[in-house]
């Protein structure tokens, strides 16, 4: 089913309280949140959820809360782990909860294709046949993917059934990876949007994105899958400070729950400790950012 996946599948936060607890009362609110604005599915416990924060039962907790909420839709649960035991154990209890995949990034400290190789070899030893999404995003990872690489995992490995795409520059990456591939799978990028419009040109799925407006990300892909090329665009260009704003590592989680919160999805933008805190200027920021985006809006009504 993955390699079939288009739309937004939407990167989804972990809602905290202030005292760091798991809020899964808003995990319940935020995943009817992001199905309302368009979400064809959800990517949970990804670097934007704050996945490395999490205990290996608190992992299990909000995957499947987001499972049972998700109304069928898919679910794809991040269990990237250097620790190849680590993750083949949460992959089978996320997926004993329903998930329809789980999603790997190489570790750090991968330098060679054939230590790349080897390492896929052995996590899909421990695993089996579980539906997976590459993830190719080495400013995170600090491991780099070339195309050739990539192409040689997919055909290796039938359980690749889609890749995220992320590395700079992603639209190049994503013409050689189409032009190159033999099995295809689906191909969904990150980046937090910030380039959605020219890559649905190169022939992405859809975006893998996290954002706290993703109507923004899914009314730009069904216009440009209508044809409406012209006006993805325009809508786009109208998000595109806040989504700007947004993009900024940590930080710019912070500010996407705060917004999260103003909207009523999430009760508390808290991010877990360590983790960045607004300040007053910050929050001045935000407000004159959201502000001028509702003015933008009203002007196409």
């Amino acid at each position: 089913m993955l390699e079939h996946a288009k739309g937004l599948y939407v990167v989804a936060q972990t809602p905290f309280a202030a005292d760091g607890a798991i809020d899964l009362a808003s995990v319940d609110t935020l995943c009817d949140f992001y199905l309302q604005h368009g979400a064809s599915g959800l990517t949970v416990l990804g670097v934007a959820g704050e996945a490395g924060k999490l205990s290996q039962d608190e992992s299990v907790a909000v995957a499947g809360r987001y499972i049972q909420r998700a109304q069928g839709k898919p679910v794809i649960v991040g269990v990237s782990n250097p620790g190849i035991a680590q993750l083949r154990d949460l992959t089978a209890r996320v997926m004993d909860l329903g998930a329809a995949g789980v999603m790997i990034t190489p570790p750090n400290g991968l330098r060679t294709e054939e230590e790349l190789f080897g390492y896929f070899a052995a996590v899909f030893q421990q695993i089996g046949d579980v539906p997976t999404v590459l993830q190719d995003f080495p400013f995170s990872s600090g491991t780099w993917m070339s195309v050739s690489s990539i192409l040689a995992l997919v055909e290796r490995h039938p359980q690749i059934r889609l890749l995220k795409e992320e590395d700079l520059p992603s639209i190049t990456k994503i013409t050689r990876l189409r032009e190159g591939q033999g099995r295809r799978i689906a191909i969904l990028t990150g980046n937090n949007g910030m380039f959605l419009p020219l890559e649905m040109g190169r022939g992405v799925d859809g975006p893998m994105s996290g954002f706290s407006h993703p109507e923004m990300l899914s009314g730009v892909y069904e216009l440009y899958v209508q044809g409406k090329v012209e006006q993805a665009n325009d809508l786009f260009d109208r998000y595109l400070p806040l989504l700007s704003y947004e993009n900024q590592s940590q930080w710019g989680v912070a500010v996407r729950k705060e917004i999260l919160r103003q909207r009523g999805a999430i009760s508390c933008a808290a991010m877990r400790s360590p983790g960045p805190r607004l300040t007053p200027t910050d929050h001045a920021e935000i407000e004159f950012l959201l502000n001028r985006l509702r003015r933008s809006l009203s002007e196409l009504r």
